[in-house]
């Protein structure tokens, strides 16, 4: 049950074993547990580490345990500056990146030779290239739709060319968010892409917007947080198979348009999971929201909801009551 807090079920099961007998030696505790002493001395070693077994300082020959209330809300301080400086590596790991794709990017305009990436600046140029490769597609197009609920101008302005390419008979595949399923307007065209022939499902969360066609060229925004600023096109076959894979990855985990997944009593829905997933990440409320396709003030209401339901103090420990109750799964060693 401590494995979250770096604990392993031998090591839990020798600090719980000096708890109940705290005058045992290794010997006893090997008869307690019904394990060698090998395990033991390994398991007491783990703790020992950890801080939370050390030798008594009246008796050498006596082992004193810290008390399972210092001992836990040390395990969560240590967990927590874990967490933080895995989020620090994270950060640096996004800078890098960032300045990995600018450098790319200068080289790309400096270099005719570069191939593989087009770059599209600005909300007028995805459009238009976006109708060019409209016309192009012959068999199949695949889409993410995040956002959520989608504005009357895009659903305007999507309606002829998805019809068109239905009416051609290319095969179409579009995952929406969930929240879309709150917005009447928005339903109301997902159930008509689904009447024309096109495959809809939906899904918590999504990556990025992203468009890959005839499995020959994909289109991403290069802002995930405002999508009409720019975006890439992606023609390299090693990339698209990897966005593909993607694509069939979470195609497999959303839920159909036509049925409206509900929870076992008791248990969470599949957007309160993914704002609890996000919540344990330390995201803020409005990464929450933009994730989510719902607004600052919803996902400031389900946060709130999910800390009630779970009676967490902190959304660090939000998320490791979660992880105890089952509702995420433990991160792996």
């Amino acid at each position: 049950m401590l494995d979250v807090l770096g604990l392993d079920d031998v090591a839990e099961s020798v600090y719980k074993a000096i708890l109940a007998h705290p005058q045992s030696g290794v010997t006893e505790l090997c008869a307690h547990l019904g394990r060698c002493e090998q395990e033991v001395r390994t398991a007491l070693d783990r703790l020992s580490e950890m801080a939370l077994v050390r030798v008594s300082t009246e008796d050498s020959t006596q082992l004193h345990v810290v008390s399972p209330h210092v001992a836990m809300e040390y395990l969560l301080a240590r967990q927590q500056a874990e967490i933080a400086e895995h989020q620090k590596r994270l950060e640096a790991s996004r800078a890098a990146a960032a300045k990995l794709i600018i450098e790319f990017d200068g080289r790309r305009r400096t270099d005719p030779s570069a191939s593989g990436v087009q770059y599209l600046e600005g909300l007028d140029a995805i459009r238009d290239h976006l109708s060019a490769l409209h016309n192009r597609v012959a068999d199949e197009l695949l889409a993410f739709a995040p956002g959520g609920p989608q504005t009357p101008a895009n659903m305007r302005a999507s309606r002829p060319l998805n019809q068109q390419l239905l009416e051609r008979g290319v095969r179409m595949r579009t995952i929406y968010l969930e929240s879309i399923r709150s917005c009447p307007d928005t339903m109301e065209y997902a159930n008509w892409l689904a009447q024309q022939g096109c495959q809809v499902r939906t899904i918590p969360s999504l990556p990025n917007r992203m468009i890959i066609y005839d499995r020959k060229a994909a289109i991403l925004a290069t802002d995930t947080d405002n999508t009409a600023a720019g975006a890439v096109e992606v023609t390299s076959q090693g990339m698209i198979a990897s966005l593909h894979a993607l694509f069939e990855s979470v195609w497999q985990s959303a839920d159909p348009l036509e049925t409206k997944p509900k929870p076992d009593p008791g248990s969470l829905t599949r957007q309160q999971s993914e704002a609890l997933r996000l919540l344990a990440q330390g995201s803020t409320d409005e990464a929450i929201a933009k994730r989510l396709g719902v607004s600052p003030r919803t996902a400031r209401r389900i946060a709130n909801g999910l800390m009630t339901q779970l009676d967490a103090r902190s959304r660090f420990q939000a998320g490791v009551l979660a992880v105890q109750r089952g509702h995420l799964p433990a991160s792996p060693e």
